[in-house]
């Protein structure tokens, strides 16, 4: 992103958060299949691994046709330069890829939950090395950096069908696929209640301009890495569907907390460097990356929420999904939360960018305080139904124990000034980092034993 960023315009920077809005309209339905095929993989479903792969890819090259064929409309539409048809084009390409990907993943998660991490490093360092190529030495600009990421998620679709091949190789059950159509509208529904629910960022661009959606990507870009946390807990969802239990629900909890919170207070605390390094344009929209560290953090806890409701979802055990019982369980409720969210953020968003607001900056900032608002509302919800779940406790002290080691780290930053310079930068970030972990692991016994746990395992990896 930050060759992204330091090649082209905020302008352009812009169309290209759209493009990505755009994209996500494509993508809708790539989790349909791959929802259920991770429950039943999970669940040992012989046949089902393959079922979801197959019917993604089928779905994936119906949507990328639409893509092609509605380009022409589509750029005139959101006044967009007939200069960038090929970019929207290409999309098209990324559809098919992100589709088989998802089914990968989901066949991954249910089986070998920790590869998905080894795909992930694959996945950054590959568009890394290729942007660095296509865009700072060829100067292609957008071309560049979307090209770099079809090439990416290439290498790591192949890592990935390397790692599931024995699943892949089972019979297609189209028993399995034809139950998931049925049960699709659920899905439907969820899928409809997103787009709604993602139509304020299309107000943002249109009311608000390229630049007030130009803030918001180079915000989100930097917020974005905090929703890595949720990655620690990526094995809880697997875990649940095949055999509950309360503990792993409490660890996963601190887990992903322990680097959530950090890293969460630490985008706060350098928002305006971590901006300036993206672009010195940026700086001034350190309220809104502040704000969005905060919105992350709640929708990382979401998430964890969202994985005990599902996990702990019974209706589809027996290799079947029984339409009638899903409108009445659980995951219908998490579902409807987007429904919710819209019934809020959508008059609100449209009423404050076309009567309130009277600059770009001013148009991001009140559209991320909306959704922080909101997002808050739907965790205490998720909080109430996952409870009902299970009977797992909160770790309210040892989160408190994070709180205490991040102030103790913004407070060491907080007293160090530096230029924002990406080297420097870098620097002020390790530092507060061992500044968190050394203060966590002086306060927190939990802490001194992991951290001696690992130091053994190192120790004994290198004899």
């Amino acid at each position: 992103m930050l060759m992204v960023t330091r090649s082209i315009s905020a302008d352009e920077y812009g169309i290209w958060g759209n493009v990505g809005d755009v994209y996500e309209y494509f993508i809708v339905f790539a989790g349909i299949f791959p929802f259920w095929a991770t429950r039943f993989v999970a669940r040992g479903h012989m046949g089902s691994a393959k079922t979801g792969l197959i019917g993604n890819v089928l779905l994936s090259i119906a949507l990328a046709s639409i893509n092609l064929a509605t380009v022409p409309i589509l750029l005139p539409a959101l006044k967009v330069s007939s200069l960038y048809t090929l970019l929207y084009g290409l999309l098209s390409v990324e559809i098919v890829e992100w589709y088989a990907l998802t089914a990968l993943e989901a066949i991954v998660q249910a089986k070998q939950p920790q590869s998905k991490g080894y795909g992930t490093l694959l996945y950054e360092t590959c568009k890394v090395i290729v942007g660095f190529i296509l865009i700072m030495q060829l100067k292609l600009g957008l071309l560049g950096a979307l090209c770099s990421m079809l090439i990416s998620y290439f290498f790591q679709i192949v890592f990935y069908i390397k790692l599931t091949i024995s699943e892949i190789r089972e019979s297609v059950d189209w028993t399995f696929l034809k139950g998931w159509v049925k049960a699709s509208p659920i899905n439907l529904y969820s899928i409809a209640g997103n787009r709604i629910a993602a139509l304020p960022l299309i107000f943002l661009f249109i009311y608000g301009g390229e630049l007030a959606r130009a803030y918001y990507g180079a915000a989100v870009t930097i917020a974005g890495i905090i929703g890595y946390s949720s990655t620690l807990a990526y094995a809880l969802y697997p875990k649940l569907l095949s055999e509950a239990n309360v503990e792993d629900v409490h660890v996963s909890l601190k887990m992903v907390l322990s680097f959530a919170v950090p890293m969460a207070v630490g985008a706060v605390a350098l928002s305006d460097a971590y901006l300036a390094i993206l672009n010195p344009v940026y700086a001034k929209a350190k309220l809104v990356l502040s704000v969005l560290a905060m919105d992350t953090l709640c929708m990382v806890l979401s998430q964890l929420f969202d994985m005990v409701i599902m996990g702990y979802e019974k209706v589809d055990v027996k290799a079947s999904v029984p339409f009638r019982q899903l409108a009445k369980s659980r995951l219908f409720k998490i579902f409807t939360i987007p429904y919710i969210q819209s019934a809020v953020t959508l008059p609100a968003t449209f009423i404050i960018l076309n009567y309130v607001v009277k600059t770009p900056l001013e148009a991001t900032t009140y559209f991320v305080l909306i959704g922080l608002t909101v997002h808050l509302a739907m965790l205490l919800y998720r909080y109430v139904i996952a409870r009902e779940c299970s009977s797992f406790s909160f770790p309210w002290k040892t989160t408190g124990k994070y709180v205490i080691a991040s102030a103790v780290m913004t407070t060491i930053l907080s007293a160090i000034a530096f230029p924002a310079r990406l080297s420097l930068t870098v620097e002020r970030t390790f530092l507060g980092a061992a500044a968190y972990f050394v203060t966590l692991a002086l306060i927190d016994e939990e802490t001194r034993l992991l951290m001696k746990s690992i130091l053994r395992e190192i120790s004994k990896r290198g004899s």
